[in-house]
């Protein structure tokens, strides 16, 4: 039996809705040009990081269209969409779970491969900043996800024993990640990551409101996968 020490949360996709807001950034252009990028070919690239992502969006939509703007304006219309997008409030659940597991004094950290320039901002703006002790982003470890740094250093920088930590993913990667650094961990899986293998995590849930501190607690007490 492991006892809850820590939480441990990925960012895009769990805490804020911006994985949405970045496929449809690039879809709404691809749209406008007559051709198409589905969700099947767009998930594959979800929980990873690869810097030339956008280069590469750009690149196929030159390939199946015509009318594609320039690069230039590619990238200045697709980061309008983004910031028209991106909501301005965590998702669902994701506050209440966060205060429950405060007023529990179970500490909260953010395990995330994306960069720093971007999460550290963002969940300033949405006004979490104070709910997590600390903040690991892809940039700050050798290896991104799925190898599990992120979520080591995350531990490291807690004080906690990895086995006594849960996380909180919504891709395959995440889960993989999770997994490898020796915790517990729950899938939150959304319309980008319904498709990917998620059966290595302990519990599948709809959304972050479905889950309590008990349960939580649950997850990590049984010797056994709990779905």
């Amino acid at each position: 039996m492991s006892l809850l020490r820590a939480v441990v949360f990925d960012f895009d996709g769990i805490v804020l809705d911006s994985e949405m807001a970045e496929y449809e950034s690039h879809r709404r252009i691809y749209e406008r040009c007559g051709a198409s990028l589905g969700v099947e070919e767009w998930c594959d690239a979800v929980g990873m990081w690869n810097e030339r992502h956008d280069e590469l969006r750009f690149e196929v939509l030159c390939q199946r269209s015509a009318r594609a703007p320039d690069r230039e304006a590619y990238d200045a219309e697709r980061r309008r969409i983004f910031d028209e997008l991106i909501p301005a409030s965590p998702m669902r659940g994701i506050r209440a779970l966060l205060a429950a597991l405060d007023e529990a004094e179970i500490p909260a950290a953010i395990a995330s491969t994306s960069p720093g320039r971007w999460v550290r901002p963002s969940v300033e703006r949405i006004g979490l900043g104070s709910r997590f002790r600390a903040i690991v982003t892809g940039d700050e470890v050798p290896r991104r996800k799925p190898a599990p740094d992120v979520y080591l250093e995350a531990a490291r920088r807690l004080g906690v024993d990895p086995a006594h930590a849960a996380a909180i993913e919504d891709s395959g990667p995440g889960v993989a990640a999770a997994r490898a650094a020796g915790m517990r961990v729950v899938a939150i899986p959304h319309r980008l990551t319904f498709g990917h293998d998620l059966r290595a995590a302990d519990l599948r849930v709809a959304h972050a409101g479905e889950l309590t501190v008990e349960r939580l607690r649950a997850v990590m007490a049984l010797d056994v996968k709990y779905r």
